[in-house]
């Protein structure tokens, strides 16, 4: 198997799973039965196809046909889930055809938020107007100084609605932005790269914002300890970066400002040794590159992480729910205690409190923000909205916040 999402799906009574590829080389999701998602549990490229099916036999108590195994096999490659030659070539075509394109188009448009443009220029005002924000549509009448800083979620907009709508309601506040590094987590990056940018411009449906390519390709040139270009194939489905230019577009429009879009993977092997990202020469070398350049930049500049904060319950591995005494109170305690780090502008105190105790609460947006810290070290944050989205059906729950720093 390739390492594919699966979560827990009803239909008509019966609870299935469901198997959908993260980086959307397969292009549809495959819904398979307890039994099936079990086997699929031992495909791991080294144990037989009669040990697969002895394990699910003695596991289910039941028969289990050389043909019914064979057919779910042959399902799963058509699907492109096995690490295949099938599943080569099409990753292969992805590739070219994502690195042939002079965009990247808008992935989640019709999933997350409407993909045609009225209805989604009403959706976002109803996200403003619920907030007790000033819309896309009121303009200010004098503009404060450009904020240095902003934090805003990656979560699903229609449930981080507020949180988005505080964030980018402060940016209507103030001067435009010309130049705005998005610094955003990578679910998905694996490898020893940490940090993956893209020449691309990234499509909405509201019109395309413009990266600015002339800085990366700079940005590329001064980094030494790696390639930013290695895994750009990550931005082609990541949801972190396409929901701020979602947000920029409506807001800003898409003219007068520029993007550099920045993937930054996980600090987990950091978290567990308990060691400063700043001593990594990967995590050092970028701020040195990012740092040199923005200092030396004469437009208004601004640095986004697109970010989330804890994720925890029975979806994400915790044997506790989210609906237990206390459980949710103990969540804001800790995060607003980690946000407080984060308003002190302290990089080193954020990371710490994280590493401390190992990351249990699974903060989705460490590295972007610890990034952010360091390249704004010393600057003040000020919290904007914080919330928690509860997912009763999973007993879950994703806390996230905006703040910005000036």
């Amino acid at each position: 198997m390739r390492m594919v999402e699966a979560f827990p799906v009803q239909h008509q009574g019966k609870t299935l799973v469901c198997l959908r590829d993260p980086l959307g080389v397969a292009p549809d999701p495959l819904v398979v039965g307890v039994g099936a998602y079990y086997l699929t549990t031992l495909f791991n490229g080294a144990t037989s196809l009669d040990e697969i099916r002895a394990a699910f036999e003695q596991r289910f108590q039941t028969t289990l046909a050389p043909e019914q195994l064979e057919e779910l096999v042959a399902a799963l490659d058509a699907a492109y889930l096995l690490d295949t030659p099938a599943f080569a070539e099409r990753a292969r075509r992805v590739r070219d055809e994502f690195l042939a394109s002079a965009s990247r188009s808008a992935a989640h448009a019709g999933l997350c938020y409407a993909a045609e443009p009225e209805a989604l220029r009403a959706e976002i005002a109803a996200y403003f107007e619920a907030a007790g924000c000033a819309g896309p549509s009121r303009k200010a009448a004098e503009r404060s100084r450009t904020p240095q800083g902003l934090i805003s979620p990656h979560i699903d907009p229609r449930r981080g609605a507020a949180a988005y709508a505080h964030a980018y309601a402060e940016l209507m506040r103030r001067e435009k932005p010309e130049l705005i590094i998005i610094l955003a987590t990578s679910h998905y990056g694996g490898g020893p790269e940490l940090f993956a940018a893209t020449f691309k411009d990234y499509e909405t449906p509201l019109g395309t914002v413009p990266t600015d390519a002339e800085f990366v390709k700079r940005l590329a040139g001064r980094y030494r300890r790696g390639d930013l270009f290695v895994d750009e194939l990550l931005h082609r489905q990541e949801h972190s970066i396409e929901f701020q230019t979602l947000f920029l577009a409506a807001t800003l429009g898409v003219d007068g400002y520029q993007v550099v879009p920045i993937l930054v993977g996980s600090f987990y092997d950091l978290v567990r040794r308990a060691a400063m990202p700043a001593s990594d020469g990967r995590v050092s070398s970028f701020l040195d590159a990012l740092g040199e350049l923005l200092a030396a930049e004469k437009r208004r500049t601004l640095i986004i992480s697109g970010v989330d904060f804890a994720h925890i319950g029975r979806k994400f591995g915790d044997s506790f729910g989210v609906d237990g005494d206390g459980v949710l109170e103990d969540l804001k305690r800790h995060d607003l205690a980690l946000i407080e780090t984060i308003e002190r502008g302290d990089p080193v105190d954020f990371f710490t409190a994280v590493a401390a105790e190992q990351d249990r609460r699974r903060i989705c947006g460490l590295a972007p923000m610890y990034v952010q810290l360091e390249l704004l070290r010393g600057r003040a944050g000020r919290l904007l909205k914080y919330g928690v989205a509860v997912e009763p059906e999973t007993d879950s729950a994703v806390s996230y916040a905006s703040l910005v720093f000036d």
